[in-house]
């Protein structure tokens, strides 16, 4: 189990420069991705999610009872800032249907595991983090499709019983089942849970290659466009959910995994959407796949910014718990 966790341990410190390298060989070698076959997509995602589902507990739903007010912030900011950032820039930028499609679908996901491994980076609240991520992942089945429908409903039909049936099935399920084997063999799961973020990490890779390497040519014909969405996108929701935070006046722990939870989204997820839901458009699954490269990257500059920055004092704390109830 000590090479496996040092296995698990080298995946999770190199994951940006990981997922980097694979998107660079995807996009100037395509054929060195073309082995992987984009009906493995969505059986990946979910290999992921049940890899989320592992490391959850019960306990981790019930902080909406104990710290409802941080929890509606950060569900509340995730489902209206990052939608409405993503549906601005595709306008100010005059994407082609196939883009906006995709920026607007990593816009009205949820935010996905990455965040949660950022947010310890960061020295943050790991437990609001893994809340609102838990909760904003149970809630998406409802509000993915519904806000993607208002926001796309004037330039393409969107079925939206279809991407309720798609992310219950890729992300629901496997983490229900997840969350369901590490309560019953909780004690045999902890034994493996260190080789969990690799096997996500190759996971996530692949999902990323194989996008990458089929829309190649596109992508270096629009690509400054993409690129210039893509990060936009991901810094504004940065900048907005730590602005959120300081004017809510939470503590640095509460400002940090707000700030990250609601910049760090689950683009495979979207790129999942994307290549269910919106077949006809090839392009609709480059930005989730872009997206997955630059935030995690992003994330872990973020991360070394954020971890400088003391927590401050018990003081705040107490203070914040006490208007939290």
């Amino acid at each position: 189990m000590t090479i496996l966790k040092k296995i698990g341990n080298f995946f999770e410190k190199f994951m940006a420069l990981i997922i980097l390298a694979v998107a660079v060989l995807a996009l100037f070698v395509p054929q060195s991705c073309l082995w992987i076959n984009p009906k493995w997509i969505n059986p990946l995602l979910m290999l992921v999610m049940f890899g989320m589902g592992l490391t959850l507990k019960f306990e981790d739903f019930a902080l909406i009872f104990t710290r409802p007010k941080d929890i509606i912030i950060g569900c509340a900011a995730q489902f209206t800032i990052m939608p409405l950032l993503a549906f601005a820039l595709g306008k100010a930028f005059n994407l082609e249907t196939g883009l906006l499609v995709g920026v607007i679908l990593v816009g009205t996901c949820p935010g996905g595991t990455a965040s949660n491994v950022i947010t310890y980076l960061s020295k943050g609240d790991l437990a609001l983090s893994v809340g609102m991520t838990s909760i904003n992942t149970l809630l998406a089945p409802i509000l993915t499709p519904a806000i993607t429908y208002l926001l796309l409903k004037e330039s393409i039909h969107v079925d939206v019983a279809s991407m309720f049936l798609s992310i219950a099935t890729v992300v629901i399920i496997p983490i229900g089942l997840g969350l369901l084997i590490n309560k019953f063999f909780g004690k045999y799961i902890e034994k493996i849970k260190s080789v969990l973020p690799g096997v996500s990490i190759i996971a996530i890779a692949l999902i990323i290659g194989t996008i990458i390497a089929r829309n190649a040519q596109k992508i270096l014909t629009t690509g400054a466009i993409v690129f210039a969405v893509v990060i936009l996108h991901n810094l504004l929701g940065f900048g907005c959910g730590f602005g959120l935070a300081k004017l809510l006046r939470l503590n640095p722990a509460k400002t940090k995994a707000i700030s990250i939870e609601i910049g760090m989204q689950n683009s495979g997820l979207a790129s999942s959407l994307a290549a269910t839901s919106f077949p006809s458009l090839a392009m609709a699954t480059v930005p989730g796949a872009i997206f997955s490269v630059w935030h995690n990257m992003s994330g872990t500059f973020l991360a070394n910014i954020f971890s400088q920055w003391d927590n401050e004092c018990d003081e705040c704390d107490k203070e914040d718990e006490k208007n939290s109830e």
